[in-house]
């Protein structure tokens, strides 16, 4: 797990040619791009642009995923991610390959990581997250999340 500014991504920008990719597109995102799915290089990298109000943690569930790394933006507002290892988490669903997406319960002691504007968190597989929390005060997201391929 990796927690930054995007004005930091410079050396990120190393991990994969598709890191470098996504975090090229982030770069020049604006927060008026409406909601939905872009391509950046196939479904090798693409981006999903998300509005939403965050919620209490007791309405998500952790998830990882196995083929891709998740980069989560936020363009707008601030929200909390919890993260735990996936090796400290028991999983309550299988996986599923279509959706590349397993959830898991609760951690006894997740660390929260807070976002505010212009801050990314990249998850690869064996980092269990857990989006979408409240703050202090429910807010208003727009929020980009890359999908990359690994």
């Amino acid at each position: 797990m990796i927690i930054d500014l995007l004005a930091n991504a410079s050396p990120y920008r190393k991990l994969s040619p598709g890191f470098a990719s996504g975090l090229d597109w982030l770069a020049r995102f604006q927060p008026e791009t409406p909601d939905g799915r872009y391509e950046i290089d196939g479904d090798a990298v693409y981006a999903l642009v998300q509005s939403y109000d965050t919620v209490p943690a007791t309405e998500k569930k952790y998830e990882a995923h196995r083929v891709y790394a998740d980069i989560q933006y936020v363009a707008v507002g601030k929200e909390v991610i919890e993260y735990a290892p996936i090796n400290a988490l028991a999983s309550i669903t299988d996986y599923d390959a279509t959706k590349d997406f397993l959830l898991f319960a609760d951690p006894v002691s997740p660390l929260p990581l807070p976002l505010t504007p212009g801050m990314f968190a990249i998850f690869l597989p064996a980092d269990g997250h857990k989006p979408c929390l409240i703050s202090t005060d429910v807010c208003r997201i727009k929020k980009v999340v890359l999908k990359v391929r690994i």
